[in-house]
């Protein structure tokens, strides 16, 4: 008898999670923004008091994060986010692609839409425990107001200069932030949910 594997998108998370890239992985198989991805990457820096925070948590963690080469809001933070997963032993990072994996992009829209980054947080018997993502709450909040006054193009080159002014401070500071919510509903602490 022959069995077949699941498609990866029917698989249990575990399965997907160790089936999922790496982030050099990832970065070695770019096409698109190959040379912007390696260049944030080798820029990419976690300030001592957000990566103690993280540390401090305790536990294991897995991030499963949806992604795809070609996006902008994705090159710019997932390097920051890698770079802290790299540094936490408490953290540990695969990647899956947005497009092969429809069940988890349309568990976690925003406003409908199917925008990427996102960063889901599972403890280590994957439970879920919430996500981040696409893009910082600030930023976002300007990209659906002000900046849709702008033509696309303008819009996303202010979108550019926003990420390169943050350099990943934002980004990693509302992750830390994600995951304390997610250490203190773990261990059932007055409001944690």
């Amino acid at each position: 008898m022959t069995t077949q594997a699941l498609p990866l998108s029917t698989a249990p998370m575990g399965e997907r999670f160790q089936a999922a890239q790496t982030f050099p992985e990832l970065l070695a198989s770019a096409r698109k923004n190959a040379e912007l991805w390696s260049a944030v990457a080798s820029r990419a820096l976690v300030p001592d008091d957000v990566l103690e925070r993280v540390t401090a948590l305790g536990g294991s963690w897995r991030l499963l994060l949806l992604n795809e080469d070609w996006c902008g809001d994705a090159v710019n933070s997932v390097p920051y986010i890698a770079r802290l997963a790299e540094l936490a032993p408490n953290l540990e990072l695969r990647i899956l692609g947005r497009d092969d994996n429809p069940d988890l992009m349309d568990a976690h829209l925003t406003n409908g839409s199917r925008s990427i980054p996102v960063v889901m947080v599972f403890d280590e018997e994957f439970r879920p425990y919430g996500w981040w993502g696409p893009r910082p709450a600030k930023l976002q909040e300007w990209v659906l107001g002000p900046g849709m006054e702008l033509a696309k193009e303008d819009r996303y080159r202010e979108v550019r200069r926003w990420y390169a002014r943050d350099r990943g401070a934002t980004i990693l500071a509302e992750f830390a932030a994600l995951l304390e919510r997610a250490a203190a509903e773990r261990h059932g602490f007055p409001g944690s949910a």
